[in-house]
C-alpha cells in the first residue's frame, strides 16, 4: 500500500518514531475514504493528495522529550500546529533553515522540569503572552510580539522548567557569514 510506503520513508527520515508509525499503519490498513488516509499523512511535508470534497485539517504534531532530549535542525518542515511536551528534558528547535510554509506557527508548550530553546528565523515574531509560568522561567529575547514572517504563537504551560525564544546573531566578514550559535556559510549570492 502507497500509504504505508509513505509512512516507512518518514520513519526513515526522522518525521514519526516507531510507536507513531504503527498507529498510522494500522489506522491506514482500517481507513476507508482517501480523507482519512491525507489525515494520517497531513503534517508529512507534500505528502497529500487534497480532494475537495475532503477538507482535512493539519493534525498537532507532537514533540516529546521524558528525561531524554528533541532536537531539529538544518532543512526541515515546520508544521502549522505543534506541541512541544517535555518532563526532564530537553527541546532545542532551530527554525532558520527550516522550510516554513505557513504564516503563523502555532506552539503550544507542556514543560515540567525541562528546558525548551526555539531559535527562530531573523524576521520572524512571537508571542509568548499565552505561555503561564509556575517556578520556572520564560525569556523572550525577540521583544517583538507582532509583525513578523512567520509568526509564532506560543500557549501552554512552563512548571519548573524554562522556554527561551530568540533569534540568532549574523555578522559577515566578506563573503564568510558567521552566526551565533555557532555556524560558518558562504555567501553564494555576491560574485
Amino acid at each position: 500500500m502507497h500509504v504505508v510506503n509513505v509512512l516507512q520513508k518518514a520513519i526513515g527520515h526522522g518525521m514519526l518514531n516507531l510507536d507513531e508509525f504503527t498507529a498510522r499503519t494500522d489506522q491506514a490498513l482500517a481507513a476507508k475514504t482517501r480523507g482519512e488516509l491525507n489525515a494520517l499523512l497531513v503534517d508529512l511535508p507534500g505528502l497529500t493528495h487534497r480532494d475537495s470534497n475532503s477538507p482535512v485539517r493539519p493534525q498537532q504534531v507532537e514533540l516529546r522529550a521524558v528525561m531524554s532530549s528533541v532536537r531539529r535542525v538544518g532543512r526541515w518542515t515546520v508544521p502549522s500546529d505543534l506541541l512541544i511536551s517535555n518532563r526532564l528534558g530537553s527541546t532545542d528547535l532551530d527554525f532558520t533553515e527550516a522550510v516554513i510554509p505557513h504564516d503563523e506557527v502555532r506552539i503550544k508548550i507542556e514543560v515540567a522540569g525541562g528546558a525548551v530553546k526555539l531559535l527562530l528565523p531573523e524576521r520572524a515574531s512571537a508571542d509568548v503572552h499565552g505561555v503561564r509560568v509556575t517556578a520556572g522561567s520564560v525569556t523572550d529575547k525577540l521583544h517583538q510580539a507582532r509583525g513578523g514572517h512567520p509568526h509564532f504563537v506560543l500557549s501552554g504551560t512552563v512548571t519548573a522548567g524554562s522556554l527561551q525564544v530568540r533569534r540568532a546573531n549574523y555578522v559577515r566578514i566578506g563573503r564568510l557569514l558567521v552566526r551565533s550559535p555557532w555556524k560558518l556559510s558562504w555567501d553564494t549570492t555576491t560574485d
